[in-house]
């Protein structure tokens, strides 16, 4: 029987406990060189690429990334995809889908730890703040005390570097969406567009939010990924662990050394917290696997390097499979990391698949693309001599970066003649037209059929579009409707159209 009383309850204790602030301490080794080159690499890629230059040729812009809102298209080197392929962004967010599925079955969390822009940027904040207020103990101590005169200047300062660095990567985003040194120049002369100004302020607070305070908040409440991995892992995938086979028990160096030295049992971990310490998410990676463990091996490096000094063997923590902790802690022989197996295979096989299928839809797509819109009011024409007219409305599109010449031809019924309304034809031939460069064009063709080639009330018809100069052509297949006898109300709309046309 619940015996309290609701004054024993306290109404404003909070739901959740309130989160502390973690001081990262900077530390050296393999790992932390491994995030620093990673890290290099991947903001110099970010915030260059929008000046790197690539020549397509007359008419086209010459940004080798260019995401082109105004004439729809993206641009990537020697790539061009135009709005109706959308499909190669899919095929490229199922690769990225893949890919982090495999890196989640070769080494868990390796793109949280490496690659994930909350990591990286935020590793560049935790940098800028220990070189303006020194490492953890020095942040520590400063916080705890009243601030003075240097602290308010050292805050001030590291502020503005953040600011400055979110500033940039809202600036660099926008350059992937204009030409980079004009829009560099309008930006910098209050002639560039508002949208530019409103976007770059928008990824300036959320990069000065999401990596200069909420940190580690990210990656346990807001990111899903955590979750999602945890489904997707196996115990052969290989994950940061500590060692309790080897570091248990717990003791400083001069209580395990007394305890060797009696045969007791003494353990290599000395109770240094100085894993918990460099930990960007403030994880104990000692209680085991954790939601906020992102993986970036810093704790190995802190590890190691204590280990070096006390004269014991490193790897006390470092990258292990669940198989290998539970036969440790069973007390056999754990077995060798399998990296190449049936799960690993398979996300390889998928990623090659779809990877080649995009090579090869790219290597073979057509400059020239056609699609046909039929006019359904009316359906059809009778014309006077008896034979039947359909009209459709075809849309032709020039992707390469010179004008072209194209000529239309209808086939697949006997006597099928076809006129194109609404464009200039090259002298001599009534069905050949030039489109622009990297243009598309809407232009009306009428189809006349003599009412004996068909019967039913429908046939299909081939329209063809094809390149004059290079001999490139497409071929789309379209419905062509015609006066049904057993259909009154279609014959009345075919009389109907009848007048109309003469």
């Amino acid at each position: 029987m619940n015996t309290h009383s609701p004054a024993d309850y306290d109404d404003d204790a909070p739901l959740y406990e309130a989160s502390k602030k973690i001081y990262p301490q900077g530390v050296s080794g393999t790992f932390r060189r491994i995030k620093w080159t990673l890290l290099i690499l991947c903001l110099g890629v970010y915030y260059l690429l929008p000046f790197v230059r690539w020549d397509r040729g007359p008419h086209l812009p010459n940004q080798a990334v260019l995401v082109d809102m105004p004439a729809r298209r993206f641009y990537f080197f020697f790539i061009e995809i135009w709005p109706q392929e959308v499909y190669y962004l899919t095929g490229l967010l199922i690769l990225a889908a893949l890919i982090l599925f495999l890196m989640n079955a070769v080494a868990g969390r390796i793109w949280c730890g490496y690659l994930c822009p909350q990591t990286v940027w935020t590793d560049l904040f935790l940098q800028v703040e220990r070189l303006i207020e020194g490492d953890r103990r020095e942040r520590m101590q400063r916080d705890a005390a009243p601030w003075a005169g240097k602290t308010w200047g050292l805050k001030i300062t590291k502020h503005f570097v953040w600011v400055m660095i979110a500033w940039w990567t809202g600036g660099a985003w926008v350059l992937y969406f204009s030409d980079a040194p004009t829009l560099v120049r309008d930006l910098a002369t209050f002639q560039a567009p508002f949208v530019a100004y409103l976007w770059i302020g928008i990824l300036t607070f959320t990069t000065y939010a999401l990596a200069g305070f909420m940190r580690e908040q990210v990656c346990l409440y807001m990111c899903p990924w955590p979750r999602i991995q945890a489904a997707l892992t196996d115990a052969d995938a290989l994950n940061v662990a500590y060692r309790h086979d080897r570091g248990d028990p717990r003791m400083s160096v001069k209580q395990a050394t007394k305890a060797r030295a009696a045969g007791e049992p003494a353990g290599d971990c000395i109770d240094c917290n100085q894993c918990v310490a460099v930990c960007p998410t403030g994880v104990d990676i000692r209680d085991g696997a954790q939601l906020g463990c992102i993986q970036c091996g810093l704790c190995i490096d802190a590890c190691d390097t204590v280990m070096t000094k006390i004269n014991r063997p490193t790897g006390l923590i470092g990258y292990d499979t669940e198989q290998a902790i539970t036969a440790r802690a069973c007390g056999t022989t754990p077995p060798p990391i399998r990296l190449i197996r049936a799960r690993t295979l398979l996300y390889i096989g998928v990623i090659a698949a779809v990877a080649m299928t995009m090579i090869y839809a790219l290597a073979t797509r057509s400059m020239m693309d056609i699609s046909a819109i039929h006019e359904r009011s009316p359906l059809f024409t009778v014309l006077r001599d008896g034979s039947v007219r359909n009209n459709f409305t075809l849309r032709l599109s020039n992707k390469r970066p010179e004008a072209r010449i194209f000529a239309v031809a209808v086939d697949g019924v006997p006597g099928a003649s076809a006129e194109l309304i609404g464009v200039k034809p090259i002298p001599g031939q009534p069905l050949s037209f030039e489109i622009g460069p990297d243009q598309t064009l809407d232009v009306r063709l009428l189809v006349t059929v003599p009412r004996h080639a068909f019967e039913g009330g429908k046939t299909m018809i081939q329209i063809k579009a094809t390149d004059v100069q290079l001999g490139d052509s497409r071929v789309i297949r379209e419905n062509f409707f015609g006066p049904d006898g057993d259909d009154s109300r279609r014959s009345r709309g075919a009389r109907h159209g009848e007048r109309r046309d003469d």
